[in-house]
């Protein structure tokens, strides 16, 4: 991945981008009042839900809980770029990078007031909860991530 400009942010009206602002908060930072590296993924994980939910508009509760289609990341590769620190908001922005059968590809950007903080790759697999294994992206997700795909080509 590059470091400069992530991904996620580059400016392409055809390429939907799913954004949500944080506040960086004391629990979120270290001793040295940044962001310590696994606070970032905690968040991560809520704006994933928050794309589900807000953007997908599919009820990540439901898809978890009553479907037991289970969503992990099989693969994460970050890099950060500068500190995020207390009293701060930084904004994720989210793009998909492409959808394969079972798995879901994405770039995700992390930006402060001033300028990138953080860029990530990961990769989710549907999975069913009971068996333990990757199954095919239900329909009614699949239509919803079309309308959010960057790529055509699967992962």
């Amino acid at each position: 991945m590059s470091t400069s400009t992530p991904l996620a942010w580059t400016e392409d009206p055809a390429q939907p981008l799913f954004t949500r602002s944080y506040a960086v908060r004391f629990a979120h930072c270290d001793p040295a009042a940044i962001v310590f590296f696994p606070q970032y993924f905690v968040l991560l994980n809520g704006f994933i839900e928050d794309w589900f939910n807000q953007g997908l508009r599919i009820d990540y509760s439901d898809v978890i809980l009553r479907r037991r289609i289970g969503l992990p990341t099989v693969s994460l590769q970050c890099d950060f770029l500068a500190p995020s620190r207390m009293g701060e908001d930084i904004e994720f922005g989210l793009r998909i990078e492409s959808v394969g059968r079972s798995s879901i590809a994405l770039q995700v950007g992390v930006r402060g007031a001033d300028g990138p903080r953080l860029q990530l790759r990961q990769v989710l697999v549907t999975t069913d909860m009971d068996r333990g294994c990757a199954i095919t992206i239900p329909d009614d997700l699949q239509a919803a991530l079309k309308s959010w795909a960057i790529l055509a080509a699967p992962v």
